[in-house]
């Protein structure tokens, strides 16, 4: 059996053992924590506005890169296109697209810290460069003016005048005519038409002003008159009265088969004829024409047969006069009085 105070001095001294044991360890020194920071490639995004330009606008793009370093270090941009110019080189930057054809192009932003030169963070936008489309195109304004006067035989000259209209654009001019022919000036603003034969129709000249994709027409119109040609149709002298009246029958047969015309019957006096002989000659070729042919109807300066002939529905009229100097006169030596017959076309 162990006495008891051995017992104890043992158990005190296994007490103090332990209590330097665990002393000695927390004077040992403690080891520091390594904390790892966080690091990599910058953070980025880029944004470009607008994404579509036409070359004919304003062709100006903003590139903005928002990036950000891991470890709050500064940043560098480098920026890099294939085609175009570029305004700056940080992080907010103008690229300017004018004069560049229609396609895609794009543009490249790289961003670094300084630090890792292999770690890079990279981007890219593309933008689509269109073409305009073709100017509106828009006829100019066209006259066309008529000839003042026109008159059979005599060329009518038509002129076109243009104002306004799409600039650049060089105007070719096509004629064409309802009547007559055009004898020059085609493919010109005047033109010279032949009125041979056109008395009593109307011209029109209408022209198509083209070059501008689109009709830029315009026309206008002249009227040829119908001028009264006086044509002697008979000429005799002092015949027996049955020979007058079958020359006479024949002049009143031709009036009637030319509507519209006028007769003219001029009867001069004889160097020797009594007085009042020349109006008791036209008096009696009057009264034989109206009474016995139905061809005109007494008036002060002659005869006229609008009423007498209604019925053959002819309008020519008949004058008798004793004389016109709008007409041949008889030669002075002639002994014998004439008598011309006229007659004209025209109401």
């Amino acid at each position: 059996m162990i006495p008891r105070k051995s017992f104890l001095f043992g158990l005190a001294l296994a007490v103090v053992m332990a209590v330097l044991v665990f002393a000695s360890a927390d004077a040992k020194p403690k080891k520091k924590k390594h904390v790892e920071r966080a690091s990599g490639p910058p953070t980025l995004s880029l944004t470009a506005e607008p994404t579509t330009v036409r070359v004919c606008d304003d062709a100006r793009v903003q590139l903005l890169a928002k990036a950000s370093s891991p470890e709050g270090r500064p940043l560098r941009y480098k920026w890099t296109t294939n085609g175009g110019r570029l305004s700056g080189q940080g992080a907010n930057t103008t690229w300017d697209l004018s004069g560049a054809q229609p396609g895609v192009y794009q543009a490249v932003v790289e961003v670094d810290d300084g630090r890792y030169l292999d770690c890079v963070a990279f981007s890219s936008a593309s933008i689509v460069v269109t073409d305009c489309p073709p100017p509106r195109i828009v006829c100019p304004s066209v006259t066309v003016s008529c000839p003042d006067a026109a008159s059979e035989n005599q060329p009518a000259t038509f002129t076109a005048t243009i104002s306004g209209g799409s600039g650049n654009i060089n105007p070719n001019y096509n004629w064409t005519v309802s009547a007559g022919r055009i004898i020059s000036g085609q493919g010109t603003p005047r033109i010279t038409v032949d009125t041979a034969g056109l008395a009593g129709q109307t011209i029109r000249a209408s022209l198509d002003v083209t070059g501008y994709g689109t009709p830029c027409p315009a026309s206008c119109a002249t009227s040829i008159p119908i001028v009264s040609k006086p044509r002697k149709f008979d000429e005799y002298y002092d015949i027996a009265r049955n020979d007058e009246k079958a020359r006479l029958d024949n002049y009143a047969i031709q009036l009637q088969s030319e509507p519209g015309s006028q007769g003219y019957i001029i009867v001069y006096p004889s160097r020797k004829a009594r007085a009042n002989e020349t109006e008791a000659r036209a008096k009696r070729i009057s009264d034989y024409l109206v009474n016995s042919r139905g061809s005109g109807q007494r008036e002060r300066t002659g005869c006229s047969n609008s009423g007498s002939c209604r019925r053959a529905r002819l309008r020519q009229r008949l004058r008798v006069k004793n004389a016109s100097s709008m007409l041949p006169q008889p030669a002075r030596s002639e002994m014998v009085a004439p008598v011309f017959c006229w007659s004209t076309s025209g109401a």
